[in-house]
């Protein structure tokens, strides 16, 4: 399941039925009705939704919300417009995409606006008599499509954020969180792609070690109570868990739980997390601090595949630790291979992993990149053994008190397009992998959230080989930018970016993948069938 898939179902039972009353079949001699076979419409979506976590339990902590959706083909960003009329002279709602506040940071208390002493005598509901909550109130807004909009948070009291995009905002809609901590035991740079909700979640890479404080954080967008089951899975398998009905998550609440608390196994140093629901949706992502080395997002894997590619390793790198975890019945043999600037390389340090049913495995792969930006590429060791498993990496930069820390989840191709929001004139490098055959790719870089003018630029990725750039800026940037990527032509790409801020002497920095947008749904015609009327 992803984004939107509830609202796309509906959108696309809505079309048939629509179709299928507006075309008739033709009845042959025999009374058979006849119809063409035509292929589905890809149609943009109309509804999207997204969920972001609540930033930062540091008092100075300083957080950035960053809302994009792409224009479409040909379409230049558009100024915002006022809600249009339709033909019954009433106002119809406009393109809007919003994040807000969810229910846990609402502010409940409830102020009656001054009273006009002209209609002192008129009787008023009590909904009129208050105003709107802090919770109907918008974080961030953006009315029109090609312009990201930005808004800022600080503190420990940022609220997780629960987003809708409808209209020409739906297609491609994504948000971007991105905390600094500069002191304490959670500093860094720590930045998340908000997430669509779900129902199945793989977390490799986590951890309930002494030295870690690993949260998962699950939101709930809905308006009933999710129930949430949390599984652990360690080195030697499963640990005791000690919940065993669930954990609730309230309607249009966030809830952040600390993955050491919920077994009495000894501390982990390598655990998978399995997040999925008995009832309801949720988004899920897991913020992880390690002493000494900083703290930041670690999203959901890729779906459980035998071949996977986590993208993206900067090329100063000096710890890259691989852990994956084989959910089926099978053991895994997984080839490790490295798929750098000139091609696709076996690494010395480690050239398989493997991968027990049920348990979770790790390699330390040291400084594999050695000075160049790379991807790994995860793929069976033995032909006809094409086992199923989920992985991450946790990326180290720096040495000695001067490092950080970022994690890079497996990730699916960026397909027909991806975005990804809030990056800087300096400090942005994204990473292009054709891991497979070679690909034209198209990067867009949009208009600045306070000016800057779009541009853009087609690279040409080799097979077997990963390309770090300098993405293209706009002219006149001020403020921060999105970034789309589109395949033109060739075979799959990955993508990964890496934002980097800088301070004090700590090379700060975080890494999003890029996926596909899915921000168009195959809409089959329907034609209506008027046999199932008969007796």
């Amino acid at each position: 399941m992803n984004r939107s898939t509830l609202s796309l179902l509906a959108a696309a039972t809505a079309l048939a039925a629509l179709t299928g009353l507006a075309t008739l079949t033709s009845a042959d001699a025999d009374g058979a009705a006849t119809a063409g076979a035509t292929a589905p419409a890809r149609l943009p979506v109309e509804r999207s939704s997204l969920l972001c976590p609540a930033p930062s339990s540091s008092e100075v902590a300083e957080t950035t919300y960053t809302s994009f959706t792409p224009a479409a083909t040909g379409e230049a960003a558009a100024p915002d417009k006022a809600d249009k009329a339709d033909k019954t002279g009433k106002a119809a709602q406009s393109d809007k995409a919003e994040l807000k506040p969810s229910a846990a940071a609402q502010d409940t208390t409830t102020v009656s606006p001054k009273k006009d002493a002209k209609k002192a005598d008129e009787k008023k509901t009590e909904a009129e008599e208050k105003k709107p909550s802090a919770a109907d109130k918008a974080v961030v807004t953006a009315t029109a499509p090609g312009k990201p909009v930005s808004a800022g948070a600080n503190g420990a009291d940022a609220p997780a954020l629960i987003g809708v995009a409808a209209g020409k905002l739906a297609p491609g809609w994504t948000a971007q969180q991105t905390t600094v901590v500069p002191a304490g035991g959670a500093r860094g740079l720590l930045g998340v792609g908000c997430t669509a909700p779900d129902t199945d979640f793989w977390f490799p890479a986590t951890s309930t070690a002494e030295n870690r404080r690993d949260y998962v954080h699950l939101t709930n967008p809905d308006d009933t109570a999710a129930v949430v089951d949390i599984e652990l899975y360690g080195p030697e398998g499963a640990l005791k868990s000690q919940l065993t009905d669930g954990i609730p998550v309230p309607a249009r609440s966030s809830v952040p739980v600390l993955l050491s608390t919920l077994t009495a196994d000894p501390a982990t140093s390598d655990v998978t997390v399995h997040v999925s629901t008995r009832s309801g949706r949720v988004g899920a992502v897991v913020r992880s601090a390690v002493d000494q080395l900083g703290s930041d997002w670690l999203p959901t894997s890729a779906d459980p595949a035998p071949t996977l590619v986590l993208p993206g390793i900067p090329a100063d790198a000096t710890s890259v630790r691989l852990v994956a975890y084989a959910p089926g019945e099978d053991d895994a043999e997984l080839k490790i291979q490295l798929v750098g600037a000139t091609g696709t390389i076996t690494p010395a340090v480690q050239q398989t992993l493997r991968v027990k049913s049920g348990m979770t495995a790790a390699a330390d792969l040291q400084d594999v990149t050695n000075g160049e930006a790379g991807s790994l590429l995860l793929s069976p060791a033995q032909s006809g053994r094409a086992t199923p498993v989920v992985a991450a990496l946790r990326v180290i930069r720096g040495s000695g008190e001067k490092q950080e820390v970022a994690f890079i989840p497996a990730t699916g191709p960026v397909g027909e397009r991806a975005s990804v929001a809030d990056n800087r004139a300096k400090g942005t490098v994204l990473t292009l992998t054709a891991p497979g055959e070679t690909a034209e790719v198209k990067v867009t870089a949009s208009a600045g959230t306070e000016g800057g003018t779009p541009g853009s630029k087609t690279y040409t990725v080799k097979a077997g080989t990963t390309m770090a750039i300098t993405p293209p800026v706009p002219a006149g940037l001020k403020g921060s930018y999105a970034l789309t990527v589109e395949t033109r032509s060739g075979g799959p790409v990955h993508a990964a970016r890496m934002l980097a801020l800088p301070q004090d002497g700590i090379e700060m920095f975080t890494i999003q993948t890029l996926a596909d947008d899915e921000g168009k749904v195959a809409v089959p015609q329907a034609e209506q069938d008027l046999s199932v009327l008969d007796d």
